[in-house]
């Protein structure tokens, strides 16, 4: 357990990395007889339906363990308002224990804390003040960032003073 001033707070994105969009998105064209043309997967999926990613239970629940402050930072699909409600309720039944722990935001930059965790880099995530991890790219999985996250020698390096 980590002490007070130590304690790390992570972002962590849902859609392609607690939640497995990409299949969802698939599996919506295999199913649908027509094209979608200029409409995006994202406008008619229905999130609370997503799997979820391989290791995201277990890298969530460590986070915890240690003492880690974890929170979801999630973009919404400005034109599928039901997806925000399908997001709250995924989580809920997912990740119980984040379930009032929840931001939805576009602009990831904004938020303040020391570990965002993210597939993509366009809602200014590289721009967030804390540690960004390019979830997907360059090997960093689940397995990757919970042992990094969770070997003090690496967690000293990135927490605030």
């Amino acid at each position: 357990m980590t002490n007070a001033k130590d304690k790390l707070t992570i972002f962590i994105d849902m859609d392609g990395v607690l939640a497995n969009f990409e299949k969802a998105a698939k599996t919506l064209k295999e199913k649908l007889p027509m094209d979608l043309g200029n409409i995006k997967p994202d406008e008619v999926l229905d999130f609370s339906t997503f799997e979820v990613m391989p290791g995201a239970k277990d890298a969530v629940a460590k986070f915890i363990e240690v003492g880690y402050d974890v929170f979801i930072a999630t973009t919404p699909p400005w034109n599928n308002p039901d997806a925000w409600g399908q997001k709250r309720n995924w989580i809920e039944e997912h990740f119980p224990a984040l379930k009032r722990k929840m931001f939805l935001t576009h602009r990831k930059d904004l938020l303040m804390g020391d570990v965002l965790i993210d597939d993509t880099t366009y809602r200014g995530q590289k721009d967030f003040k804390g540690h960004f991890f390019h979830f997907g790219q360059k090997d960093l999985d689940w397995n990757a960032i919970v042992e990094i996250l969770t070997t003090n020698t690496v967690v000293q390096k990135i927490i605030k003073k």
